[in-house]
């Protein structure tokens, strides 16, 4: 297991789908710190700003020397667009430390395949298998992420 994802034990999902990317659900306060310690560098937060919080995530993200990003994947509105924003947002990750997260996972875990198929040149099972173990749940979010992912190629 790698400092990273030891960073974040007892995280709902908690995976290293991508080296160097953790993927899971709501961090606590001492995560995040604990992934700061470890190398971490970015927080990218798929929750909508709407959803109820334990603390200032943003807050506690940036004083803890993190950079924060907010790129909200809202449960029963999702998009190619929010697919292409994601993506798109993942690219410029590449070789970063960085945090992906949702409340469970779930959302998170969905927005991974299109990078999987398309930058790690995955096939669409073994991407959807990558996804599955990291979290996601969502026939319908997996389905608008494969179906944006093959409209690339």
């Amino acid at each position: 297991m790698s400092a990273l994802l030891s960073a974040f034990a007892g995280l709902p999902n908690a995976a290293e789908p991508v080296a160097g990317w953790v993927t899971g659900g709501q961090p606590t306060e001492q995560q995040l710190n604990a992934f700061k310690v470890a190398g971490g560098q970015v927080v990218l937060d798929n929750r909508d700003p709407m959803e109820p919080r334990p603390f200032d995530e943003p807050t506690v993200v940036r004083t803890a020397g993190l950079e924060y990003h907010s790129l909200p994947i809202v449960h029963g509105a999702v998009t190619q667009d929010t697919m292409k924003r994601m993506h798109e947002m993942l690219r410029r990750l590449t070789g970063r430390k960085a945090l992906l997260h949702c409340s469970s996972g779930n959302r998170t875990a969905a927005a991974l395949i299109p990078y999987l198929m398309v930058e790690k040149k995955m096939e669409e099972e073994d991407a959807v298998g990558v996804a599955m173990k990291s979290g996601m749940r969502s026939a319908e979010l997996m389905e608008i992420a494969v179906q944006y992912a093959k409209s690339l190629s």
